[in-house]
């Protein structure tokens, strides 16, 4: 464990720290992630929420599990969240996801087949149904949480503020109030930026989009392994 060195952070003072954070370099980092899942969908600013919701909540999680685990235990469990089975939760989670991608295009080609007699599958985007990618919303949350507890230094100042606290509640205020800052802007960013650029894209694309959403699922897919195998630092 790392030696403990008193801290004191507000409330205020780590959602701000949050806010710088989501402001630069979380987008950076959660770009190679979410883009080829927004890519891959194509679905819009509309249905941003349902890949930006889990994602979000997962990260939140994350942030108050870590800062309510330092404020109980009065340590700073830097060492842990360093350990390798944070970047198998998360590439495992980017997986997930690649595979719920498949899925889904499997069951809108089913859909389309169908509709049209066994002709070939017409490219239509149907509504996204919870039932034909189950495993999705589960996904983007465990990857949500891995991004969380990836080490970094705002996080490691919050996770030594809420060890100094030695209260779990304590804890979990400050790691939810820099979750919140972190998640802020970056859902702004993707909701209207990344989420139109990815409509947009299989739109004016529309004769290569199984091609696009392929590149899309295959970069997902190297993202998960790399990360789980620590080829890839998020």
């Amino acid at each position: 464990m790392m030696p403990l060195e008193p801290v004191v952070l507000s409330f205020s003072a780590v959602l701000l720290l949050g806010l710088g954070f989501g402001s630069g370099p979380c987008n950076i980092a959660c770009l190679p992630y979410l883009g080829p899942v927004f890519t891959a969908t194509g679905d819009g600013i509309r249905s941003a929420w349902r890949i930006l919701l889990p994602f979000s909540a997962g990260r939140l999680t994350g942030y108050a599990l870590l800062g309510a685990f330092s404020g109980f235990l009065g340590l700073i469990v830097q060492d842990w969240i360093a350990a390798p089975w944070v970047r198998w939760v998360l590439g495992g989670a980017t997986i997930t996801v690649a595979l719920s991608l498949i899925w889904r295009r499997h069951k809108r080609q089913l859909s389309c087949n169908s509709r049209h007699g066994g002709a070939d599958p017409v490219e239509v985007s149907p509504p996204v149904s919870g039932r034909s990618e189950p495993a999705l919303p589960s996904g983007l949350f465990l990857m949500g949480a891995g991004m969380a507890l990836n080490p970094c230094a705002p996080l490691t100042t919050v996770i030594l503020a809420s060890a100094t606290t030695g209260s779990a509640a304590a804890g979990m205020m400050l790691g939810a109030g820099f979750g919140i800052g972190a998640v802020l802007i970056p859902t702004l960013v993707f909701s209207l930026g990344v989420a139109h650029f990815g409509q947009q894209l299989k739109q004016h694309l529309s004769r290569w989009g199984n091609s696009l959403e392929n590149a899309s699922v295959g970069l997902l897919l190297i993202m998960g392994l790399g990360t789980a195998m620590g080829w890839i630092a998020p």
